[in-house]
């Protein structure tokens, strides 16, 4: 194991589906690698093949099994990652999902989202309580925070106050290797896994299925449309993402039956996204508040015409090169109907997505974590 590495990286808070938190840490890990920096990643043993793919020159430690159950994890996290920390020689030690060592020194923490202060209600009271608690400790202990958007930095500043702790926004990146405007073969490919007919376009909502994704406002302007114009004349909606809480959008899903023009495929394999998002007639993420929004960024990076809200960090991302709505019914449909009539506007769009994602790379928002590293080391 190097003596010299700059930060050890605390994987295991990864799920095993690795969405969310798991592509953050994903592009950071290749963003330090192609950076030519040196770290140490501890994950879970379910991950170690993965990481060690994505990082060949990485220290890659695997954590003992029972961090697979999460009380477990959280004792492991508090009283055995610190001293992983120092054996790894590691400088400082990124937390990089809310939670870290209460007591260690060194300490780097990401905080992705302010939902849990300024969207109470798109939380469970539990979780609320539980990562309300780790946004305050965070800021209020002397360490080093990263947030993804400079949106967030204001709403914690806002909510939570700038306690003691150091501020830097790191603006996610995107893999602009894989993110890229699918060809017809590959959108046809894509068509068949989502068991569309052949040459039925769709609309693409991609995220986890939770009260601020608004899905179930998103399947009410859909069906509203079908019903203005008849079903043959509306793209299929195509809901891709895990069920979260949002149990009324979950109760609205059930309810379709196989003529009602949605379908809901889960969660898609990484290698199916690009041909998703960038086959799609229109990517719709109605979102009401977002630490960052990746989906639309990568959306934007496969030319897609994106219809998300001007909601928290959402403008920050997609700048004028996405179309905006409000998250209630009757503007959904509206902004849907209009980009539905307008191919020209959506080809602009897809346009200007390809060339504001070129400007979010994961080599830039690896290099503010480094300063980061050696701010708290």
């Amino acid at each position: 194991m190097s003596k010299s590495v700059s930060v050890l990286i605390d994987g295991t808070a990864v799920p095993s589906e690795l969405g969310g938190v798991g592509r953050y840490l994903e592009g950071l890990v290749v963003g330090l690698t192609e950076s030519h920096r040196s770290f140490a990643l501890v994950v879970r043993r379910e991950h170690e093949e993965h990481f060690r793919r994505l990082a060949p020159d990485a220290d890659v430690i695997t954590a003992p099994r029972f961090v697979d159950v999460k009380p477990f994890r959280f004792a492991w996290e508090q009283l055995c990652l610190p001293w992983l920390r120092i054996r790894s020689g590691a400088r400082a030690l990124h937390s990089p999902h809310y939670t870290f060592p209460l007591w260690a020194r060194h300490r780097v923490v990401t905080i992705h989202d302010a939902t849990f202060f300024s969207d109470p209600a798109s939380h469970g009271r539990l979780k609320r309580a539980f990562f309300s608690f780790w946004i305050r400790a965070s800021l209020r202990c002397r360490l080093v925070c990263i947030v993804p958007s400079h949106s967030t930095a204001s709403e914690l500043l806002r909510f939570v106050g700038s306690g003691r702790a150091s501020v830097s926004v790191a603006h996610h990146g995107v893999d602009h290797k894989t993110f890229l405007p699918p060809t017809g073969e590959e959108i046809d490919e894509v068509r068949h896994v989502l068991g569309l007919a052949p040459g039925r376009p769709w609309l693409a909502f991609l995220g986890t299925i939770e009260p601020r994704k608004n899905v179930g406002a998103l399947l009410a302007a859909h069906a509203r449309l079908r019903g203005e114009r008849g079903a043959s004349n509306v793209p299929d909606l195509v809901v891709a993402g895990a069920r979260g809480w949002d149990a009324d959008a979950s109760a609205a899903l059930d309810r379709l039956g196989p003529d009602d023009g949605v379908r809901e495929v889960g969660y898609l394999p990484f290698a199916s996204l690009p041909a998703f998002l960038g086959g799609a007639t229109v990517v719709a993420y109605p979102s009401s508040a977002e630490g960052f929004g990746l989906p639309v960024l990568e959306a934007m990076s496969c030319g897609s015409c994106v219809l998300t809200t001007d909601a928290s960090a959402l403008p920050e991302v997609g700048g004028q090169a996405v179309a905006y709505s409000r998250t209630d019914v009757d503007s959904l449909t509206a902004s849907l109907r209009t980009l539905l009539d307008d191919p020209d506007r959506r080809a602009a769009l897809g346009r200007a997505g390809i060339a504001r994602a070129a400007g979010f790379t994961w080599a830039a928002c690896a290099e503010v974590h480094v300063t980061a590293y050696e701010d708290a080391a």
